[in-house]
């Protein structure tokens, strides 16, 4: 075998073994981007839901079919903090009055997800158990607006002069994506894995009628 046979096999080789690389590469890139978008559209759909639900839920606050039940809008929402609220509605429209509590559950819960910050969110009907979804919640925050549009410091002594509220709720991916999730990682840095919705001065229908 010649020097230069010798030489080319090695060539050979080698070349492969960079093809090799580039090809695992190329691989474990589209697996990641394909985790990634996976996770992305996911965590949507867990804000598309909650949004929903909370949308339904807080623009029907002061709402009863049957209207002599709750004959002053002003007595709606029963109590007001930054993360909690509890309001009477209708829940079926049935004609009765029904009590609801939207909350978000402490940090030291445990959510059954990687992600150190990510807490349940609580909706309470009634007396009945709360029912908590583990969605990525990181932030569930209520600030709330007297009729001049003025903000109401929290809680709120007086839920009676709430005219309108402000909703922030931020979501992030329940799994771990390339170390995204240490507890040192800052929150507002994990562009990808995190969505963002508020409303802006939401307020009932039945909360204007003063």
């Amino acid at each position: 075998m010649g020097t230069s046979s010798l030489v080319d096999i090695i060539s050979s080789v080698v070349i492969s073994g960079l093809l090799l690389l580039i090809a695992l590469r190329l691989n474990a890139q589209a697996n990641e981007t394909s985790v990634v978008y996976n996770g992305s559209v996911t965590l949507q759909q867990n804000m598309t839901t909650l949004v929903g639900w909370i949308e339904h839920d807080f623009r029907r606050i002061g709402y009863c079919k049957d209207y002599t039940k709750i004959p002053f809008p002003t007595q709606s929402i029963r109590k007001a903090d930054t993360s909690d609220i509890t309001f009477w509605t209708d829940v079926n429209s049935t004609g009765n009055l029904d009590s609801i509590r939207w909350y978000i559950g402490p940090t030291s819960e445990m959510s059954s997800t990687p992600n150190p910050r990510d807490r349940k969110i609580y909706r309470q009907v009634n007396n009945a158990t709360p029912v908590g979804w583990v969605l990525g919640v990181t932030q569930f925050q209520l600030q709330y607006f007297d009729y001049d549009g003025k903000l109401i410091p929290t809680p709120v002594a007086q839920p009676s002069g709430i005219y309108s509220m402000q909703i922030s709720i931020a979501c992030e991916s329940p799994y771990t994506i390339k170390e995204q999730y240490r507890s040192e990682k800052a929150a507002d840095s994990l562009t990808d894995f995190q969505v963002f919705w508020r409303q802006l001065r939401l307020a009932s229908r039945n909360l204007k009628n003063r």
